[in-house]
């Protein structure tokens, strides 16, 4: 069974591409454009990770999320990888191994995404996390 992933933007076209990308490595992509779809999506879906964009209603509802997913007991297992043009749009920069002591992800991807650099990380980060067992979804179109 593919591994899944979470791409949460506001931007449909990096989400596109992003999804693209992924599922041409033979992952299975998940889409939401916003904190509040992506806090649905993981209310129905499994996911083995997670792509989060740092600014999308707000300057830093991505990390609001990050938070919230940290501090939920049936998906704080998730790895999360944030992406960032912050430095570009505020000139502050996050440096990866001062966040670790405050910010709840496991890696920082730049925009624009190095496709390369991308599946990298994430093969990297679901080796580490092991498949959590799923039920088989159910085949055809389903209600609601």
């Amino acid at each position: 069974m593919a591994r899944r992933i979470l791409v949460v933007d506001d931007d449909a076209d990096l989400r596109q591409v992003t999804d693209m990308v992924l599922s041409k490595a033979g992952y299975e992509v998940l889409q939401a454009a916003s904190r509040h779809e992506a806090e649905e999506k993981l209310r129905c879906e499994k996911v083995d990770l997670i792509i989060l964009d740092v600014m999308m209603e707000t300057d830093t509802e991505g990390f609001h999320l990050a938070y919230r997913i940290r501090q939920d007991k049936k998906l704080r297992h998730i790895p999360i990888i944030m992406l960032t043009c912050i430095e570009e749009k505020t000139g502050a920069a996050l440096e990866p191994k001062a966040a670790d002591d405050y910010l709840p992800v496991q890696a920082f991807l730049r925009k624009p995404l190095d496709p390369t650099e991308l599946e990298a990380q994430v093969a990297k980060l679901l080796k580490q996390a092991p498949a959590p067992d799923r039920p088989t979804r159910p085949m055809g179109p389903t209600a609601g």
